[in-house]
């Protein structure tokens, strides 16, 4: 018998990709499955990939069901998710795959999201400074947001050794439109999306920039301010990432790469590539693995940093388990895979 864990809100694709990695998971045991609209249906009605849980139905999202599980996955709306996570028992280890409990500052919420603030959990992002430390301590953590962990990997480590001004970060960033979730809409139609990129929730209005810049704040000593720019492309899933930032003044000294390849030194899940490879979606596909090259553009003076990341895996469902492996005491990489999908 493994650690049983639930998943509500597994109708959807994070919810999906949740599935179908603790399926595999050595050491856990899939319990509850729950789902709104979708109770009583097969998970094999909207997962047929899952042809293991062919046997499986969607419960309905109930309190009591889940918190008879050890942990608890919440992969649903913002406003849902924090309405269920309100009536679940404090002690109960929650791993929260939504926006509701990523911002601190209750003024960047309502900007942002114009509903209450449900307050902060533990920030999920394992390869911050200190980041390990704080999620094995606590029943209730925050899974960072799929652009959110592919920017702040990018720039952290530019920001931390001094190499980059915070006041002065861009990042453009392409997704797939599994990014947009699972309901149906008029711009996420095939014949809207192939054959097209194009810009969406420009102007600094996506709701990762605050996620962003708090925690850049953490590496930097003060908080940046983010130029963020997102695209959707013709794919159904990854994110590419370009990053930007000013170069510091001072001496020339070792580059971005390098306080990159310093950083993430025996990290499990992010691959600098050797010089002269730059990052694609497609390596990283089906993986938990992000991607990472930078460069100096002295002609501009700029940092430029590009990732790559699967947005259902290391953007969501991956990180979590990934999270729940450390909440758990169970070794980090645990049901998962640096190993991407080709073609």
């Amino acid at each position: 018998m493994g650690i049983r864990v639930a998943v509500a809100g597994a109708s959807g694709y994070a919810g999906g990709e949740l599935l179908r990695l603790i399926a595999v998971h050595p050491d856990l045991e899939l319990g509850p499955v729950t789902a709104g609209s979708s109770a009583g249906a097969p998970v094999t009605d909207l997962h047929p990939q899952l042809a293991g849980l062919a046997d499986r139905a969607f419960e309905p999202t109930e309190p009591g069901r889940l918190a008879a599980a050890d942990l608890i996955f919440l992969a649903l709306h913002h406003e849902e998710s924090a309405a269920l996570a309100a009536r679940l028992p404090a002690s109960t280890a929650v791993i929260d795959l939504s926006a509701s409990f990523r911002l601190a500052d209750p003024a960047d919420w309502a900007t942002f999201y114009r509903t209450e603030h449900a307050g902060q959990w533990v920030y999920g992002l394992p390869e911050l400074p200190g980041g390990r430390a704080r999620i094995r301590t606590a029943r209730r953590v925050a899974a960072p947001g799929c652009y959110a962990t592919a920017t702040i990997l990018a720039l952290a480590p530019l920001l931390a050794a001094g190499l980059a001004e915070p006041a002065d970060l861009v990042v453009v960033a392409a997704s797939g439109t599994s990014g947009a979730g699972r309901a149906p809409r008029h711009s996420l139609l095939a014949s809207e999306v192939m054959g097209a990129v194009s810009g969406y929730q420009v102007g600094g209005v996506h709701r990762h920039t605050p996620e962003i810049e708090q925690a850049l704040a953490g590496v930097a000593g003060s908080r940046p301010t983010l130029s963020f720019t997102p695209l959707l492309a013709p794919m159904p899933r990854g994110i590419l990432a370009t990053c930007t930032a000013r170069l510091s003044p001072g001496p020339a000294g070792p580059g971005p790469r390098h306080a990159l390849a310093t950083a993430y030194a025996g990290e499990p899940f992010i691959r600098v590539l050797p010089d002269g490879q730059w990052p694609s979606t497609a390596p990283t596909a089906g993986s938990n693995a992000v991607h990472l090259q930078a460069a100096a553009d002295q002609h501009a003076g700029r940092a430029v940093v590009v990732s790559a990341l699967d947005n259902l895996v290391k953007g969501a469902a991956g990180q979590a388990i990934q999270i729940a492996n450390l909440m758990l005491g169970l070794p980090e990489s645990a049901g998962l895979t640096m190993n991407g999908v080709a073609p």
